[in-house]
């Protein structure tokens, strides 16, 4: 009895003692609310400084962008912050589900920043540098600077003159050899962040702050490998085969200049799968303004604050920010009137009604995607329109007889497509990996060495360049390319349900245009939830099952 009265007495002291749920949460609401006040306006000056850089590339621009992210550091790098946040988190007293979300986020963000600050401000410092020469960097040919697009548009075009192909493929990989050292010295600085946390490296790091496991990615990636293994063998063998004929050399000849575009992550344009002849001469930004309209996703005033064309210092490649988390939502561009850009506004625009339709009830730190790669999947899911025979011929106005017989090889194109990339991806994935596991091993090599494992690409002989530093993404955004084969699979996964639960038609057969049904289920089942549940779990309400991998290997394996 006497034991028991003393163990009532130390549950009734420490129940009296420790702080309320009701306490608790008030704390935290009232440090999100001084939280945001100081960092809204600082994300939206820091969102616009990198805007105006991209389409400058003046230094001045860059190096506002770079003082403003400085600040947002030496905010989220605040120790007494951060030991607060743990405090609540700990506690297990939050119980309000949008709150317990912002706690989440905030934490992981501010977990990330607790480094020593000099090495941050490093970190940033030289992370802008190597941004910088990407995107102002021109390759060269005979002498001559040319941009992305005149490179793409020679291995896109070009069956007579191998050395005319051979050059600009180098000339692409040219800005590795300027970046390299600066980006393996920058892997570097971010493992030694990340060690400083308890993290075996940076990419161990950033997957755990993003909610994923490297186990998880490695289950699925290996899944996607057996599953890919054979089919992508014998698409890659007739490829070879059209292209050995194509060019007039053997089979065992083809190199890396051969193939479509620098990295041979995208589908081929030989013969009678070369879609660029529907969209010459047609305004793909109109064509992408209508479309949008039609399914109930107006994109009108995002793309009258974009900047779509090229221009000198300018940003070569594409993306959609958002600058304030209140609409105000961006696209760059390069376009050209050709499949490739069709596709690139098609996929931008997903992103950027996914920013303007999140619900703006949300709190502000849940005014955004539920991952990352959800808003790859929705802008993944739009941009394969490009190549579906239906959207086409509803679009583009081509007769139907026209598009029943170009279907076949349609199809054989988005295999092709969606193949490669997933062969691709492989190698992105797994050098990524390897890259911060062992950035002194001899990267070079392993860059090659995965190519040839999954691309089925000869390697150029006697060739010792880090070709792999001339991809952006290693710079710009580390330890993400995954998740655009994640966005793949769940592209897939809305398409199949969507055609069969929205629509009640044959996937194969659906055609989106026209059509508001899509827009009102895209809108209420994945944007306007922004970031209020987890990935998994929005997916889960969405589509009624977890992410799987089964829809893109129905889709493009099997069928």
């Amino acid at each position: 009895m006497k034991n028991l009265i003393g163990l009532f007495i130390i549950v009734f002291l420490l129940a009296y003692c420790s702080p309320s749920t009701q306490k608790v949460e008030k704390d935290l609401s009232q440090f999100i609310k001084k939280h945001q006040e100081i960092v809204e306006p600082l994300l939206r000056d820091a969102n616009l400084a990198y805007w105006n850089a991209s389409i400058t590339g003046k230094k001045e621009d860059y190096d506002k962008f770079e003082k403003l992210q400085l600040k947002l550091v030496e905010i989220y790098s605040n120790k007494e912050d951060f030991e607060k946040l743990k405090k609540i988190k700990e506690s297990g007293k939050v119980k309000d589900p949008l709150l317990k979300r912002q706690l989440l986020i905030l934490y992981n963000s501010y977990l990330e920043n607790q480094v020593d600050k000099k090495l941050l401000k490093e970190i940033i410092k030289l992370s802008t540098t190597v941004e910088k020469q990407f995107n102002t960097f021109r390759g060269k040919i005979d002498g001559k600077e040319v941009t992305d697009n005149y490179i793409r548009e020679i291995l896109k075009t070009e069956i007579k003159d191998m050395e005319k192909r051979k050059k600009a493929w180098l000339a692409s990989k040219q800005v590795g050899k300027e970046v390299a050292n600066n980006l393996i010295k920058l892997v570097r600085l971010r493992n030694k962040a990340a060690r400083s946390l308890g993290f075996d490296n940076y990419y161990t790091m950033a997957l755990t702050l993003n909610e994923q496991s490297e186990e998880e990615l490695v289950k699925i990636f290996e899944e996607l490998r057996r599953l890919t293994d054979e089919p992508f063998r014998k698409l890659k063998d007739e490829l070879d085969e059209a292209l050995s004929n194509a060019y007039g050399i053997k089979k065992e000849d083809l190199r890396p200049w051969h193939y479509n575009d620098p990295f041979f992550q995208e589908g081929p344009t030989i013969g009678d799968i070369n879609l660029d002849k529907y969209y010459k001469g047609k305004d793909i930004v109109k064509l992408a303004i209508k479309f949008y309209e039609g399914i109930g996703l107006p994109v009108n005033d995002i793309i009258q604050r974009s900047d779509l064309y090229e221009k000198k210092g300018k940003n070569p490649h594409a993306y959609t920010i958002n600058i304030d988390r209140k609409g105000d939502v961006r696209i760059l561009a390069n376009i050209k009137d050709t499949e490739q850009w069709m596709e690139t506004i098609l996929h931008e625009c997903g992103h950027g009604v996914y920013s303007k339709f999140v619900d703006q009830n949300l709190p502000f730190f849940l005014r955004r995607y539920a991952h990352i790669f959800t808003t790859e999947a929705i802008a993944m899911f739009f941009g394969r329109l490009s190549r579906d025979p239906n959207w086409m011929r509803d679009m583009l106005n081509i007769d139907e007889s026209e598009i029943e017989k170009l279907k076949p090889a349609l199809r054989r194109s988005q295999k092709f497509k969606q193949l490669i990339f997933a062969r691709w991806s492989q190698v992105m994935f797994n050098f990524e990996r390897a890259l911060y596991k062992n950035p002194d091993q001899d990267l070079n090599k392993l860059w090659w060495d995965l190519v040839e494992k999954y691309q089925y690409i000869h390697r150029p002989e006697g060739r010792d360049n880090p070709d792999w530093a001339a991809k952006i993404h290693f710079t710009s955004s580390p330890v993400y390319y995954h998740n655009y084969m994640l966005g793949e699979l769940l592209a897939s996964q809305l398409h199949y349900y969507i055609a069969e639960n929205i629509l009640h038609q044959d996937p194969t057969e659906v055609s989106y245009v026209n059509n508001k049904k899509i827009g009102e289920y895209i809108k209420e089942r994945i944007l306007k939830p922004g970031a209020r549940y987890r990935w998994n779990e929005m997916i889960e309400r969405a589509t009624g099952e977890p992410l799987t991998a089964k829809y893109f290997v129905k889709q493009f394996v099997e069928n």
